[in-house]
Order: structure tokens, then C-alpha cells, then sequence
């Protein structure tokens, strides 16, 4: 993955001017109906022909408030019916504390051909919608007419947007395949933005040139730089499961305002240091102030740490108190209307506000507490080079004790002390202590994903496998399973659930421990049957040992992948298995003994079985040694498990023995 971040700064160069070349609309040729998928990839549902796209800053009339204005502009060929979904157009739109973007000038169209002819629909503006999905972010959205295999698909639109912080940015790279994608900005000579190329692949070609007097301000004209930005033959972007926000890898370019240059004379930052971000964040009455009242706790200390006695001990305690106490209202940010007074005494409150008060409360009991924000994530990676507080959606406690640093979240309360959620696990986030400068830390998990399976069972008379399961669970898979249980209301709820889901077994009896318990490992012990043999009559008779969390399908299926394969944590499952054997049976053939190991101690897989007179026994142990795994070594990862999927496929043969 290739993530360049340029400081640029648009100033005029000494070149001729040029204008933005938009295609003529409406113009369907027949190499456009003649198109085929194999021209870039034959497994394309649907690919973009031509996109187009230019912005520019201009004043609005109504408000004399600088808006930038955006114009879009694709046609797109539909090559089968899986490719329908690229008929649903959803415009994604910003909100604003004074405002939102708005979409005009929409028009779409859709062309197929009808007995050898082309023939127009134009979309109906009823059929277009508006839906604001929360207080920052709607959507303009509609389904192009008359869709069929072959349609050519045509629309574009303007857009208005009232911020000028973030200057239109551009996705090179979708969900399908484009043959030609260009973009235009065109950033006035007052504004410098720093800006980030993002994605594998690289630009075709780009140019600067001057666009004379693009802006004027209280009479006076101002020149602007004309970016243009063109990429062809683009792959499309197929995201994969173990992967970050897709917005971190897509090829694309991303804007923000770095500082402006004011009319009347003087420059302005607008990108700050870290140190104007540690005092912004330290004297904000939603953020700073609430990391400080320590008084908040003064009369509950005494209660909450009446049985600790070291530093370690405290800190456990008043992170129970805190994850208990209040109920997460599953709203994140670092900011927000809400105190943890508030929090405390409705026993609700935001992740934020649940993590600041676990920090007041460690800070009242004289432990080194820190505020931690990071980008969770689904939210993208945070930029390291300068602050952009908008890149953080979260804020966790980060408690030093001795040599040793803890990662805390109360908010979810079926967490163990020091273990974060995987949705916080990416990369970097930024320390922010209350008397030193904030700092980059590393966020790692804390603990594996770790399962142990042991199973004591027989082969009945009847033909059926029936014993008992022990399932051994910590870290993250016990985590899952115990918002699972959760989820369920009850652990018999859970139980009756779980058999739903394996036809093949039966759950006859079953007892979890330490469900509440979160310090400790799961166990789970069930008492199992399934049917194995239908007619125990036959001289040889087949079953597969590997029904226990069997990988029966491959998450990596790309040719290849320009991003990381990132898990968050490392990952390990153990199964013991012995099963007797009827009295006048023994193993004719089994799967032999397997191991397989990644390079760089990435990872291993091994398979070993042994009978001793009636007993088959055997082993398997699956690790992967490592968080993240770079795409030079995706193959490999691909290739493990396909070959783990080709071995669990092999049957144990028994047989009966001859009288």
C-alpha cells in the first residue's frame, strides 16, 4: 500500500492557462455498446467508461460565504445483472453546524439498445431522494430507469459545499473497474492545502497551470492553480475480510486547509501543532475539564477501593466501578455536550464521557492517568505528520503503572482490564497526559484471539459420535462469546441458539462457567451426539475428524492484494480429539501427519493423529503469529489455507475386523 502525504502548496507557476475538459453528455457511441469486460477484467459486473470531475471556489450569492463548488460527471456500462447495483446512485453529503451540501442540476440517463437502435430514459426527479442518515452525514440517492444487461448509464450533477476546510477531494478508485477517471481543482492563490495521495496505484499523468482571475473578493481578482489529476486503467477496489477502513488503501487524494493568506494583508494557520491541539483539548469544558474533577469522586473512593491495596488492585476496582455504573450510549467522539457528572448520576453516558470519567477517577485515587484518542477502525488511520483532530472518533484511558502501560475502555463492560476492543485496534493514537506534551503510542492488543478445543467421545453401536466438548476461550474469542451469550438474554437462550446452528450435532446437555467472570477463561462444557454412520453393517465405513471449527472456506480469493491483511490480534485455536472405536472395528486409513509454517514465523498449522488399540487421538494447532501481514505476503497466507482446507477434506476409514 503506497500512502504519500504531500505538502502542497498551490502557488502560481509560469504556465500557460488551460480550462478543465469535461466530455460532451449524452454522446453514446457504438464502442461504448461494443465494450467488453476482458479489455480490463473479465470478472467486471460493471465498469466505468469516462468519469469527470472539477471543483472550484466561489462566493455564494445569498450568503457572500466562500462555498466550493463541485461538478461530477460519469458514464458507465452495465455488462450483466450482477452489475444492477451499479445502477443504485447514492451522492453522499457532509452536515454542517451551519449548513449541509446540496445537490442541483441532476440529471441522468440511461441507454440501451432496442432492436439494433438506441433508445434514451431519462430519469424521473421523482424518483430522486433525500435522507439525512445522522447530524453529520446524508444522502442524495436514486436508481437509473429501465436497467438491463448492456445498459450504457450517464449522469452528473453539481454540488455545493459550504465548508472550505476540507477542499473536494477524489476517488480514483471504486467498486468497479474504470478506463479513464480525471479531476480538476482549481484552488485559489490565497488557500494552501496540504494534501494526500492514498492507494497503490499511481497517477497517469498530472500538470499545474494558472487559471487567470478564477475568484474575486470585495472587487479584488485572485488567480488560481488548475490541478488536473488523471488515472487510467484502474483496477477495481474489492475489499476482503482483516482489512481497515477501505478509505486508507482506495487510490484517491484527500485535501485540508493549511493556511490562508487574509485580503486585507497577513497569513493565518489553520493547521495547528500539537502543542495548540494539548491546549485546546486540555481547557475544552467536554474534554480537558472533565479529565480534572477529581471531586466528582471524593465520596466514592472510600467504597470503591475498601478491598485494594496496591496500585494495580485500585486501578481494577475503580474500572469495574466505572464499567458497571454507566451504560454506554454508543456514541463516539472526542467531543460532546455531556459531563461525567451527568454520567454518573443517570448511570448513562457516551463512550467519551465513560472514559474521562474512568481517568478522573484513577487521577482522584493518585494513579498516572492519560487520555488516549485514536481513529477507530472503520474510521481510517490518523494522519502523523500534523494534527487533524477530525481524523479521531474515539477516546480510551491510558493508565502507567511502574515500567508498564494499560489500555482501558469502560464502556464495554465485558472487556478484561487491559484488553481494548478490536474496533480500537489501529495503529497509532495520541497520548494526551494533563501536565507533559501529548505523544504517539502504539495501540497493540493486549491479549490473543485464543480457542482450545477437547473432545472425549465413542463411536456408538447405533453409528452415532457421542462425549463431551470442552471449549476453553480468552482474549477476543472469549469476548465474542460473551457479547454472544449477551445478546441472547441467558445462557440457555445462547445454548438453543448454538445447536440451531449445527444440524449435524446435538447439544444433550451443557454448562458454562465464568461467563460474568470476565478476568478468567470461558469454559464451555457440552454434552454432544451426531449422527456419523447411517448403516454400521458395511465392511468400511468413512467420517471426517475435522467437524470441530472446521475452515471450510478461504478468506483470501484475490490474485492479489495491494493492502494489508490486518487480524488486530494474533490468533490461535488448539483441538484434542480422542474417540473409541466400536469393539469389532479399527482404522484402516487416516489423514497423514501435516505441518505447515509461514515464513518469518508468520504462522503454523499441524495436524497429528495416532491410534493406540481402540482409540484414535489427534491434535491440531492453527496459529497466526502476527497482527498484520503485508501484501507481499498474502499469497502465502492464500496458499496456507487452502492447503488446511484440502487436508480437513480427508476421512478416517475404519473397518471391521474380520471373526
Amino acid at each position: 500500500m503506497k500512502h504519500a502525504y504531500l505538502l502542497v502548496f498551490f502557488l502560481l507557476v509560469l504556465t500557460a492557462p488551460s480550462g478543465a475538459q469535461d466530455f460532451d453528455y449524452g454522446k453514446i457511441t457504438g464502442s461504448d455498446f461494443e465494450l467488453k469486460n476482458t479489455i480490463l477484467d473479465s470478472n467486471a459486473n460493471a465498469m466505468v467508461i469516462r468519469e469527470f470531475g472539477t471543483s472550484i471556489m466561489q462566493l455564494d450569492d445569498a450568503t457572500h460565504n466562500l462555498c466550493i463548488y463541485f461538478r461530477y460527471h460519469v458514464k458507465l456500462k452495465i455488462f450483466n445483472k450482477n452489475g444492477f447495483g451499479s445502477g443504485n446512485i447514492v451522492i453522499p453529503r457532509s452536515v454542517y453546524r451551519d449548513g449541509e451540501d446540496e445537490v442541483s442540476e441532476l440529471i441522468a440517463t440511461t441507454t440501451n439498445l432496442v432492436n439494433g437502435r438506441p433508445v434514451k430514459y431519462e430519469l424521473d426527479k421523482k424518483n430522486v431522494f433525500n435522507e439525512k442518515k445522522n447530524k453529520y452525514y446524508a444522502v442524495t440517492k436514486f436508481t437509473m430507469p429501465n436497467l438491463t444487461e448492456g445498459s450504457i448509464l450517464e449522469y452528473s450533477y453539481s454540488l455545493k459545499q459550504p465548508s472550505i476546510f476540507n477542499f473536494r477531494g477524489w476517488d480514483f478508485q471504486s467498486d468497479i473497474p474504470k478506463l479513464y477517471s480525471e479531476y480538476v481543482a482549481n484552488i485559489p492563490a490565497l488557500y494552501n492545502y496540504n494534501a494526500s495521495l492514498r492507494g497503490f496505484k499511481k497517477l497517469t499523468s498530472s500538470k499545474s497551470e494558472i487559471k487567470r482571475e478564477c475568484l474575486r473578493i470585495q472587487g479584488g481578482p485572485y488567480d488560481c492553480s488548475q490541478m488536473t489529476y488523471i488515472m487510467k486503467d484502474i483496477p477495481a477496489f474489492i475489499e476482503e475480510d482483516y482489512m481497515t477502513a477501505a478509505s486508507n488503501f482506495r487510490s484517491a487524494i484527500y485535501y485540508e486547509l493549511s493556511d490562508y493568506h487574509m485580503v486585507n494583508g497577513g497569513k493565518k494557520a489553520v493547521t495547528k501543532t500539537w502543542k495548540d491541539v494539548d491546549y485546546e483539548l486540555l481547557s475544552d469544558k467536554s474534554f480537558g475539564d472533565q479529565m480534572k474533577k477529581k471531586d466528582v469522586f471524593k465520596d466514592l473512593l472510600a467504597g470503591i477501593l475498601k478491598d485494594a491495596s496496591d496500585s494495580l488492585s485500585k486501578a481494577q476496582a475503580i474500572y469495574t466501578y466505572i464499567a458497571k455504573n454507566i451504560k454506554v450510549t454508543n456514541e463516539w467522539g472526542i467531543f460532546g455536550e455531556s459531563n461525567i457528572k451527568k454520567a454518573l448520576e443517570t448511570h448513562s453516558g457516551s463512550v467519551k464521557d465513560i472514559n474521562l470519567a474512568l481517568i478522573a477517577c484513577l487521577s482522584a485515587a493518585g494513579l498516572d492517568a492519560e487520555a488516549l484518542i485514536l481513529s477507530t477502525r472503520n474510521n481510517g488511520t490518523v494522519n502523523n505528520l500534523y494534527p487533524v483532530l477530525s481524523d479521531f472518533n474515539y477516546v480510551v484511558a491510558k493508565l502507567n503503572i511502574g515500567d508498564r502501560s494499560y489500555l482501558l475502555d469502560a464502556s464495554q463492560p465485558r472487556l478484561p482490564f487491559g484488553l481494548l476492543p478490536l474496533h480500537c485496534i489501529n495503529g497509532n493514537g495520541r497520548a494526551i497526559p494533563f501536565k507533559k506534551p501529548s505523544y504517539w503510542y502504539n495501540i497493540k492488543a493486549s491479549q490473543k484471539d485464543f480457542t482450545m478445543y477437547a473432545l472425549d467421545a465413542e463411536i456408538t453401536p447405533e453409528g452415532k459420535i457421542k462425549g463431551k466438548l470442552t471449549t476453553t476461550s480468552s482474549g477476543y474469542a472469549a469476548l465474542m462469546k460473551r457479547e454472544r451469550i449477551s445478546q441472547a438474554n441467558s445462557v440457555d437462550e445462547f445454548v438453543e441458539k448454538l445447536d440451531e446452528q449445527m444440524p449435524a450435532i446435538s447439544i444433550l446437555k451443557h454448562h458454562i462457567a465464568n461467563v460474568d467472570s470476565i478476568e478468567e477463561a470461558l469454559v464451555e462444557e457440552y454434552e454432544i451426539e451426531m449422527k456419523a454412520f447411517d448403516n454400521m453393517n458395511l465392511d468400511q465405513l468413512f467420517f471426517n475428524p475435522f467437524f470441530i471449527d472446521r475452515i471450510s472456506k478461504n478468506p483470501f480469493n484475490l490474485n492479489e492484494r495491494t493492502y494489508p491483511v490486518d487480524l488486530g490480534s494474533l490468533k490461535e485455536v488448539r483441538i484434542i480429539s480422542v474417540i473409541r472405536l466400536p469393539d469389532n472395528f479399527t482404522v484402516a486409513d487416516k489423514p497423514k501427519d501435516f505441518t505447515m509454517v509461514l515464513t518469518d514465523n508468520g504462522g503454523k498449522y499441524q495436524f497429528k493423529s495416532a491410534q493406540e488399540e481402540k482409540t484414535l487421538s489427534y491434535n491440531q494447532l492453527f496459529q497466526l503469529s502476527k497482527p498484520i501481514y503485508g501484501p507481499d505476503e498474502y499469497l502465502g497466507l492464500k496458499e496456507f489455507y487452502s492447503r488446511i482446507i484440502q487436508l480437513q477434506k480427508t476421512d478416517v476409514v475404519i473397518k471391521k475386523q474380520s471373526r
